[in-house]
């Protein structure tokens, strides 16, 4: 049966010379491929206070090689009226009619209130560089009848014609009995890509084991089917690991609980915990970008499904 197997550690902005806004933290990696085998992978970097921007490095996936490092944030957070006033987290990148987009979920605190996420859209440029679809007061997709807390993390993803799906987070609540929150994994589709039906639960929840998801990534293919890969915690007592799911149909899941393909290392810097993957495909090998201790604390490593 495939495995991850682990083939390092690939950046760490830790004592790095980069902006403010950057100072710490390299999570949720989304690579783009440029050419051959070099990647941009995109990142969430943090500032003094714990909010995100978005940062970047160029990195040959075959010797690990990072070739450039960018000092200067490709997008910040917001304004205090925007939805994304405390960071922005970093989904994935999908085409529509051509046009390149990249999802994310925008981090806002408002005075007197829990945190909450929305999902925001970013335009990738031909030259690479990132701007804002749309308006900093208006999510690509707010808090709803389904999604009334919070919304987190979207994975989008075309394979049928004029068709798209989408597995995003949302909270149902931010304490539970056991003390964790209970943030699911949903479903939405769409014949435009821009236009979304929202349809609720997608991936069923264990509370205790399997309840506080965040950041799935889904593949489908021949061999495999559908199979997401995800982040979970089932109590406050647990860090984050990867756990992994299996669908006929990419709208129904059921958890692989007997075949757990990648876990912590026994030491080093995805030793305590690993979380965010975002699995891709490079000359018919699956690839993953993941994270490590501390959120990301420690950068981002590539694993290689063998």
């Amino acid at each position: 049966m495939k495995k991850w197997l682990k083939l390092g550690q690939v950046y760490s902005n830790e004592n790095k010379n980069l902006h403010p806004k950057l100072i710490s933290h390299a999570a949720n990696p989304l690579p783009i491929l440029i050419e051959n085998d070099l990647y941009r992978v995109f990142y969430s970097g943090r500032d003094s206070l714990n909010r995100s921007s978005v940062g970047a490095i160029d990195f040959n996936i075959k010797n690990l090689n990072v070739v450039n490092e960018y000092r200067e944030p490709f997008f910040e957070f917001g304004s205090e009226k925007s939805y994304f006033s405390h960071g922005v987290s970093i989904g994935n990148y999908y085409e529509v009619n051509g046009k390149k987009y990249i999802l994310f979920m925008g981090w806002k605190v408002a005075p007197n209130e829990h945190w909450r996420g929305e999902i925001g859209r970013l335009v990738l440029n031909p030259d690479y560089s990132l701007s804002l679809d749309g308006h900093e007061e208006k999510p690509f997709i707010s808090r709803n009848h389904i999604d009334n807390i919070s919304l987190s993390y979207p994975w989008v993803l075309s394979y049928e014609e004029n068709k798209y799906h989408m597995w995003y987070g949302s909270t149902i609540s931010w304490k539970i009995a056991n003390g964790e929150m209970l943030h699911v994994l949903n479903y939405a589709s769409s014949l435009d890509g821009d236009n979304w039906n929202l349809k609720g639960l997608s991936v069923p929840y264990i509370i205790g084991e399997f309840q506080a998801f965040s950041r799935p990534t889904v593949v489908k293919n021949s061999q495999l089917g559908f199979k997401m890969w995800f982040s979970y915690r089932g109590n406050l007592s647990q860090t984050y690991r990867i756990g992994n799911a299996i669908s006929n149909d990419g709208i129904n899941w059921e958890i692989n609980l007997k075949n757990k393909d990648i876990d912590v290392s026994d030491t080093g810097w995805d030793s305590e915990m690993i979380e965010y993957p975002y699995v891709f495909e490079h000359k018919n090998k699956l690839y993953m970008l993941y994270n490590g201790n501390g959120f990301g604390k420690t950068g981002f490593g590539l694993a290689v499904y063998d």
